[in-house]
């Protein structure tokens, strides 16, 4: 027997989503309808309000309700100091870390040859160009420790040291093909600790 065809239509929506498969969207959108109507709106109403209300801060990248966002406004963070991480959820995982007080840059991804994912891909000229303007003394590049993630590392650290600016590499506190988003805040902790110059 087939599904209803609006239920079809949720399935195919949801597992669009990264991570998620056609059985956990299947039991996501059955989920879903068991929902009160007060929780559904609750739902929805809170996606809608966070695509009407988050920015992209026009320093760091990072998601913001302002721009400049809270981190790049905070006099009393190191100005220094420069984490560069992949993703918005990278950067949570690495503020949590309570040694860290520089700011960051959030590239929107990384280098990756197989996918056709190219230096015009991510941010990198709007890096550079705050490095030049920035009074920047050290780059901590936290790109994840997969492949990709090193390929960008290596390509971002010969670009910044081109520019006098100090550069510098987590630690490896972090396991070898992991996501930082997934990462405890001690092993961030080290890995920040543990940073190496490139």
């Amino acid at each position: 027997m087939n599904r209803p065809q609006f239920i079809e239509r949720m399935i195919e929506i949801i597992k669009r989503m990264p991570g998620v498969g056609p059985k956990m969207a299947e039991r996501l959108s059955y989920y879903i309808l068991k929902m009160s109507e007060n929780e559904v709106n609750g739902l929805v109403n809170s996606i809608l309000k966070a695509r009407q209300i988050m920015k992209i801060c026009s320093i760091c990248y990072n998601l913001s309700e302002h721009d400049p966002c809270y981190i790049c406004s905070d006099p009393a963070r190191d100005r220094d100091i420069v984490c560069i991480v992949e993703t918005p959820q990278d950067l949570i995982a690495v503020s949590k870390v309570k040694d860290y007080k520089g700011l960051y840059f959030v590239l929107g991804g990384a280098l990756s040859p197989l996918d056709a994912a190219g230096p015009d891909d991510i941010r990198i000229d709007s890096l550079i160009k705050r490095l030049e303007s920035d009074n920047i003394s050290e780059v901590i590049i936290a790109t994840d420790t997969d492949s990709k993630g090193e390929i960008t590392a290596v390509y971002l650290g010969e670009l910044i040291k081109k520019l006098g600016i100090k550069v510098t590499r987590i630690g490896y506190g972090l396991p070898i093909g992991g996501d930082i988003e997934y990462a405890d805040e001690v092993t961030i902790s080290r890995a920040i600790a543990g940073r190496k110059e490139m």
